[in-house]
Order: structure tokens, then C-alpha cells, then sequence
């Protein structure tokens, strides 16, 4: 199934910004759900997850981030506040299992092709 994501762009630092996730024949309210970023000459890191009984945050987004699953619509969501330079990165949407409880990439079956997100004045 193809993930799509939507939503990147420039913001200026204090920003918000909202990322989306579809995949068609996928529906959310079945599966775990979680955002990735890579930031530039860094290795990518799991920033927050949503599955069945786990809702889980890095610690340098918490409070600021948060996600959320549409089971209507089937899309996911990550909203993000506050928006700082070092948030600057590529974000990705990966989708897995009910039961994903944390961020090894291995867990996850569909990824996106990910949105650049740029925090800068």
C-alpha cells in the first residue's frame, strides 16, 4: 500500500504546522501509526507513535507535538506547535501493527516517502 504524506513546508521558528499520512487499503483504525524524521547528516529518530493502548512522544516533542488518527477519514495527523529551528528535517509516516509499542524502524511495514518540514526566520 502507498503511504502518502502531506502537509511540509517553511515556517518560521514559534510556528505551527500540521503533517498528514493516507494509504489506500490501509485503515488506521486497525493499525499503529508513527512519525520519523531525519534531519541532516543525523540518523532517523521516531518522534511520536499511536497505537492500541500507546501514545508515545520523543522527548524533545513533548508538549509541542502531538498525533492523532482520523478513523473516519483515515488519515493521521502530526501537529506540531512551537516549532523550532532544530525541528528542521524530513518526516516520515510509518504504519505497523496494532500492538507497535516503540520506534524500532523494523516494526513498521508501510512508510512514506516524507515532507520536508524547514523551521527558519
Amino acid at each position: 500500500s502507498q503511504v502518502v504524506e502531506s502537509g511540509g513546508g517553511l515556517v518560521q521558528p514559534g510556528g505551527s504546522l500540521t503533517l498528514s499520512c493516507t494509504a489506500a487499503g490501509l485503515f488506521f483504525e486497525y493499525y499503529g501509526v508513527a512519525w520519523f524524521r531525519q534531519a541532516p547528516g543525523k540518523e532517523r529518530e521516531g518522534v511520536a507513535l499511536i497505537s492500541t493502548g500507546s501514545l508515545v512522544y520523543a522527548d524533545s516533542v513533548k508538549g509541542r507535538f502531538t498525533i492523532d488518527k482520523d478513523k473516519g477519514e483515515n488519515m493521521a495527523y502530526l501537529i506540531m506547535k512551537n516549532l523550532k529551528p532544530e525541528d528542521t528535517a524530513v518526516y516520515y509516516c510509518a504504519i505497523g501493527p496494532s500492538w507497535v509499542r516503540d520506534f524500532r524502524e523494523n516494526g513498521y511495514d508501510y512508510w512514506g516517502q516524507g515532507q520536508q518540514v524547514t523551521v527558519s526566520s
